[in-house]
Parts: structure tokens; C-alpha cells; sequence
């Protein structure tokens, strides 16, 4: 955590993220990977607008990494499998696209199509 040292709020995120994976359930394991995309694009498209490519860099990383997190989570036995699988890559391979050729109107729709599958999969959580 050291070369945080400089980033108080990403600090605390990392804290926040470690204790939430710890004590988590595949649900909320699922539901954290989809926050932290939703997130991370967000804070991109922000870091974008203020022209800070550090920020905008470290938010498509952690994007990518939870898109990668969420396809390796994806259990090959559930008939959906598939269409996750094609989603999760189609959508990190986009983030991924804008690394050299940013495009916030891309990101803005991955990360609007996200969050309605997440607000769904919590809607989905509290009727159970």
C-alpha cells in the first residue's frame, strides 16, 4: 500500500475494497466486480474531462481487471454462461480499446448497460 502514499482516497478504497472481498459471498463478489466497473468508468470518463491521464489510465486498469474478474467468475455449468462470456469480453475489450483511442461515449454506454444489469441483480437479490 506503500505507493499509495500520495492518494489518501485510493488508500481507503483499497482498505474498503480488501475487507468487502474477505467476508463476501459469490453474489457480492459478483455485485462488487460490477461496482467497481461501473466505478472505474465513471472515473475515467471524469479523469478524461479534467485531462488527467494518470487518473484516466489507473481507472481503465481497475475497469479491466474487474471485467477480467467478473468473465473468470463465470460458472461454464449455467446456461447463461455463454452470453456472459461474450459480454464481459466485448465490454473489456472496449475499455480496452480506449486506452489509445478514448471514447467517452462508448464508456458512458458500458457503463450505463452495467449498471442496469447490476440495479437488476439487486433487485433480483432483495424480491428473493
Amino acid at each position: 500500500m506503500l505507493h499509495h502514499r500520495n492518494d489518501p482516497t485510493e488508500a481507503y478504497r483499497r482498505v474498503d475494497f480488501d475487507a468487502r472481498v474477505r467476508g463476501a459471498d459469490s453474489r457480492q463478489l459478483v455485485d462488487l466486480c460490477l461496482e467497481q466497473v461501473i466505478g472505474s468508468l465513471g472515473r475515467a470518463l471524469h479523469a478524461q474531462g479534467r485531462k488527467d491521464n494518470s487518473a484516466k489510465s489507473a481507472a481503465l486498469t481497475r475497469a479491466v481487471s474487474a471485467l477480467t474478474a467478473l468473465q473468470m467468475g463465470v460458472d461454464m455449468a449455467n446456461p447463461t454462461a455463454p452470453a456472459l462470456m461474450q459480454m464481459y469480453q466485448s465490454a473489456r475489450g472496449a475499455v480496452l480499446d480506449c486506452v489509445t483511442r478514448f471514447d467517452a461515449g462508448k464508456l458512458a454506454t458500458i457503463r450505463q448497460d452495467f449498471t442496469e444489469i447490476r440495479e437488476a441483480m439487486l433487485h433480483g437479490m432483495t424480491a428473493a
